[in-house]
C-alpha cells in the first residue's frame, strides 16, 4: 500500500502542477497587457518544470520504463488526479487570478511542509519548488487585492470568480486513503491542520480585496481520486495531448 499510496500522491501533485500550467498557458498573447502576459508565462513554465521532477519520481516508481512524459501524453481522463477546481477553463483575468491564488495559498503551505519531508526525493523536489511557488503567491495575491479593491467592475468581476471557485477549493482539504497514509508516513503533512493555515491566510487577503467570502462548505470533489472530472479536461487533454498521440515517441 505505501508504494502506491506515494505514487498516487506523486500523481496528484503532478497533474495539479501540468494542468494548471497548461491552463495558466493559455492565456500566452492574450492577457490584459504584456506585463502580464510575460509573468504568466513564467509561472506555467515554473509549474510545468515542477511536473517533470514529480511525474519524473512517479514515472520511476511505476517502473516499467515509464517517463515523466508517458504520465502527462498518454494517460487518459480517468487517469489524471488533478483538482477539479485547476482544470476549469479561464473565463475571464479575474478568474484566472483568484484560482491562481486560491491554489498558491495552499500550494505554498504545502511545500514548505513537504520540504521536511521523510522521504527525501519528496524533500528535495518540495524545497526545490518552493521558491517559485512564494512567488507566485506573492503576485497572484497582490493582483487579488488590487482588482478587489479597484473599480467597481473589477470588483464585480473578482467576487464572481470568489463565489464561483469557492466551492472548488475545498477538494484541497478533503483527506482520503492516500492522504492518511503519506501523514502516517511523514512524507506529507495532515489536511486538515493545513486548512487552517491556508483559510486563515486566504481570508485575510480577501479582506483586503474587499471580497466577501461565501458562506458555504460544500466542496466538489472527484478530480484528486479520479473518480469525476469535468468535461473541461477532456477537451484540454485532446490538445495537449495531440501531437505525442498523433505522433508516438516523437522528439525533438
Amino acid at each position: 500500500m505505501a508504494d502506491n499510496a506515494l505514487f498516487q500522491f506523486l500523481l496528484r501533485m503532478g497533474d495539479n502542477t501540468l494542468v494548471l500550467g497548461h491552463r495558466v498557458s493559455e492565456w500566452c498573447g492574450k492577457a490584459p497587457v504584456l506585463e502580464e502576459d510575460i509573468a504568466l508565462a513564467n509561472t506555467a513554465l515554473d509549474l510545468i518544470g515542477q511536473t517533470q521532477m514529480w511525474l519524473g519520481y512517479a514515472a520511476e516508481l511505476q517502473g516499467e520504463a515509464k517517463t515523466a512524459d508517458d504520465l502527462a501524453y498518454l494517460r487518459d481522463v480517468w487517469d489524471f488526479r488533478n483538482l477539479l477546481m485547476l482544470e476549469r477553463p479561464n473565463l475571464d483575468f479575474g478568474h484566472t487570478m483568484m484560482r491562481q491564488y486560491l491554489f498558491d495559498a495552499y500550494h505554498h503551505l504545502l511545500l514548505g511542509k513537504l520540504a521536511g519531508s521523510s522521504d527525501p526525493r519528496v524533500a528535495e523536489i518540495a524545497a526545490k519548488s518552493v521558491k517559485e511557488a512564494a512567488y507566485h503567491l506573492d503576485r497572484s495575491g497582490e493582483t487579488v487585492v488590487a482588482l478587489g479593491d479597484g473599480t467597481a467592475e473589477s470588483h464585480r468581476r473578482m467576487q464572481d470568480a470568489l463565489d464561483l471557485l469557492w466551492p472548488f477549493a475545498g477538494e484541497m482539504f478533503l483527506a482520503d486513503d492516500v492522504d492518511d497514509a503519506m501523514a502516517a508516513a511523514g512524507i506529507a503533512p495532515e489536511l486538515a491542520a493545513l486548512k487552517a493555515e491556508w483559510e486563515s491566510s486566504v481570508r485575510a487577503t480577501l479582506r483586503d480585496a474587499s471580497l466577501t467570502v461565501p458562506d458555504d462548505d460544500f466542496a466538489h470533489k472527484g478530480g484528486k481520486t479520479g473518480r469525476q472530472h469535468t468535461e473541461h479536461l477532456g477537451h484540454m487533454l485532446a490538445q495537449m495531448q495531440f501531437l505525442q498521440r498523433a505522433y508516438p515517441g516523437a522528439s525533438w
